[in-house]
């Protein structure tokens, strides 16, 4: 093993993890100037790779709405996120970025992104400013905890070596996209220094939908409405996953467009939002699936199963709908009907059929309501790997307000985390990297308060 135990001075300070956390913790490191040595350790060939790809197709920095409305987006941990945005939240994201050279604009959604959409040149000149202020990078060091004596462990393509440091940022992400270092392998690191850990699960994730066959049939055979929308909703577990093949094999990869789902889970927590999202080969993800993903997820880890409600035309009362089906269509049949009085084809007339049994597709009122509130049951989320973010991780509980550590077994140097290995989430739309931004400078500035 290769040992670098010599005494430092000035003191050092080891940031691990090169994500946007754990970069802005060594930014605000690195204003101490000669009085701290900034060591950024990362597993990967280089930094910020699930950065960049996040940006590949326009990097979303953060959202310009209101500051209520912005910390309503964390959820039932907006009270523990408050205090970091108050110091560095969307305007000082957006000045920071000028101040790279990097000037930003608000998108027709609200979304903030640079004015050339990317995040190679932020990166680029973010790297160089860190650098510049003697920040050293360690790249292909791949943390394995610490040693008896309390040094850093660390793989590298030359071995095994440590690194004694007098106080640790920890900013090792989350459990989503493995291939880009987000691994969550540090959590059994953790755990065994018996710091409390949430169990990570996939966030802004997509699901499986899963129907009862025999719902379906009995439907088909004439059952009644209530009893086949009471099944088709679904009562127990799932003997069918996924779509028919007759779907999947035409549908997988299309989008729903303009489109509105309503779920409440059995807690009473509702979400209701327009917008669009896409069919996979077993179920749907996208933007608005990933924006209700919290709540679907927990309902099935409760439950079972969720059963959110799709409104295929969002823009037309029940009443209109209603009015447009029972239009006398003559010889035309009833897919032509659709399409031409309602705008109903491709992908949302694709659904009706697979989900709702032929008896009711010919009742006016069935299928207005159909149209307006179709039941889709989700019966298990991605896995965690696929999915953008991760919940779950380092407890607020466990650190102080500077997001130090209250206590970690064997240890007597400070250490603190950062960004999106601390048990919080938030939905797509800047809201992530915001936190992450907020969260690395809080840890930084623990660092130097707490090393004088």
């Amino acid at each position: 093993m290769n040992d670098s135990t010599a005494a430092a001075s000035p003191p050092r300070v080891a940031v691990i993890g090169g994500g946007p956390a754990g970069l802005m913790a060594a930014e605000v490191l690195s204003g101490a100037g000669a009085a701290l040595e900034v060591v950024l350790f990362d597993a990967m060939p280089s930094v910020g790779r699930k950065f960049l790809l996040a940006g590949k197709g326009g990097l979303n920095l953060t959202h310009s709405e209101g500051p209520e409305a912005f910390l309503s987006r964390y959820g039932e941990r907006a009270g523990q996120i408050q205090p970091l945005l108050s110091v560095f939240g969307p305007a000082q994201l957006c000045a920071w970025a000028r101040d790279l050279g990097v000037e930003t604009f608000v998108g027709s959604s609200g979304r903030v992104f640079p004015k050339d959409m990317k995040a190679a040149p932020l990166l680029r000149a973010w790297l160089q400013r860190l650098r510049a202020a003697g920040v050293k990078l360690s790249m292909r060091h791949r943390w394995l905890g610490w040693t008896d004596a309390g040094a850093l462990r660390f793989a590298t393509p030359a071995g095994e070596m440590s690194f004694h440091a007098d106080a640790v940022v920890l900013a090792l992400g989350g459990g989503s996209w493995a291939r880009l270092g987000s691994d969550g392998a540090w959590v059994p690191l953790l755990t065994a220094r018996e710091v409390s850990v949430a169990p990570l699960r996939p966030s802004n994730c997509g699901f499986d939908v899963g129907f009862e066959p025999h719902a379906i049939a009995a439907a088909e055979q004439g059952e009644t409405r209530r009893e086949f929308f009471r099944e088709l909703i679904g009562q127990g577990p799932s003997q069918q996953p996924g779509w028919t093949e007759h779907f999947a094999s035409r549908f997988a990869g299309q989008p729903f467009k303009s489109v509105a789902i309503s779920f409440t889970d059995s807690q009473g927590r509702s979400f209701s939002r327009k917008g669009e999202f896409v069919a996979t080969a077993t179920g749907v993800e996208g933007s608005l699936v990933y924006a209700a993903s919290s709540l679907l997820r927990d309902e099935i880890a409760a439950k079972g199963s969720a059963t959110f409600t799709l409104d295929l035309l969002p823009d037309k009362s029940p009443e209109q709908v209603l009015v447009e089906v029972r239009h006398p269509r003559g010889s035309r049949s009833l897919s032509s009907h659709l399409k031409s009085r309602l705008g109903i084809e491709g992908i949302k007339a694709a659904i009706l059929h697979e989900l709702v049994p032929k008896p009711l597709m010919n009742e006016p009122v069935q299928l207005a309501r159909a149209i307006k509130s179709l039941p889709v049951r989700v019966v298990g989320a991605r896995p965690i790997d696929e999915a953008i973010s991760s919940a779950g991780g380092v407890m607020f509980e466990a650190m102080d307000a500077a997001l130090q550590l209250k206590a970690i077994k064997g240890l007597k140097h400070p250490v603190f985390c950062a960004g999106e290995m601390l048990d919080w989430e938030a939905p797509t739309g800047g809201y992530l990297l915001t936190a992450c931004f907020a969260s690395g400078r809080a840890a930084g500035l623990g660092v130097l308060s707490r090393l004088g």
